[in-house]
């Protein structure tokens, strides 16, 4: 039972983190430029979006992680 509730929080997070990852401005420009967030070089990571963005990767990020040890030690 416990289980099967850490795989599907795994697989829900381990989507979310693609779409988070996909979503960075990188040097050019990522997927955020389709949706808006295209503001130039020179405010690139400044923005309030982008911060949280980035604090929302890494909270996926600390999710995925932990998930994955979870099942590691209870699928030996």
């Amino acid at each position: 039972m416990l289980t099967g509730i850490v795989v599907a929080i795994h697989i829900i997070v381990s989507l979310a983190l693609i779409v988070m990852v996909l979503l960075h401005s990188g040097k050019g420009g990522g997927l955020s430029e389709m949706f808006g967030g295209g503001l130039g070089s020179a405010a690139a990571g400044s923005t309030v979006v982008e911060r949280n963005l980035d604090r929302a990767t890494i909270v996926c990020a600390l999710v995925f992680a932990f998930t994955t040890v979870i099942l590691a030690i209870r699928l030996q």
